[in-house]
């Protein structure tokens, strides 16, 4: 016997606000990061691309909305976020943003050792210790955001702008 219903799909709990203490814990474990990351002379902008990638790779709508917005107000190019998935395939980011790029990967889908150590002995080339880690503290906290965010289908609305005049 099939467990399959044809009604409309149950609605989601936003366990954001169903677990408030939790997500406050987590916001702050956020705002820590975004101080460590400040701390260690990461700028907002790359902090914002590793968000970004790590969004993409979970595939959440929502934190990609949220983050791309954040980029486009920091002064990120439409430019670089639209190659952002094929970084690897350009020269458009330095070897810091590509180290930081290849080790958010890693922390994200952490499979492969390999991988792992590549990214890893890339990130030491460039990167200070205190960088290192705040990219990979920015990854992890992305990724629970992420997850947040894809569990609870945080809806991404459409936002209107009123396009400027010539």
């Amino acid at each position: 016997m099939s467990s399959h219903t044809t009604g409309p799909a149950p609605r989601r709990i936003f366990i954001d606000k169903q677990s408030p203490k939790a997500f406050h814990a987590l916001t702050q474990t956020s705002e820590a990061v975004r101080a460590v990351a400040a701390d260690a002379g990461l700028d907002r902008t790359l902090v914002e691309l590793v968000n970004l990638r790590v969004s993409q790779m979970n595939g959440c709508a929502y934190c990609l909305d949220t983050h791309t917005r954040a980029a486009l107000r920091g002064g990120e190019s439409a430019q670089r976020l639209g190659v952002l998935a094929a970084w690897r395939d350009t020269e458009v980011f330095t070897p810091p943003e590509r180290a930081a790029l290849a080790l958010a990967e890693v922390v994200t889908d952490p499979a492969d050792a390999n991988a792992q150590e590549s990214a890893y002995a890339a990130a030491r080339e460039v990167l200070a210790d205190d960088q290192i880690s705040a990219v990979i503290w920015v990854a992890i906290t992305i990724n629970a955001f992420n997850r947040v965010s894809i569990m609870s289908k945080h809806p991404v609305r459409e936002v209107r702008t009123v396009p400027s005049r010539p």
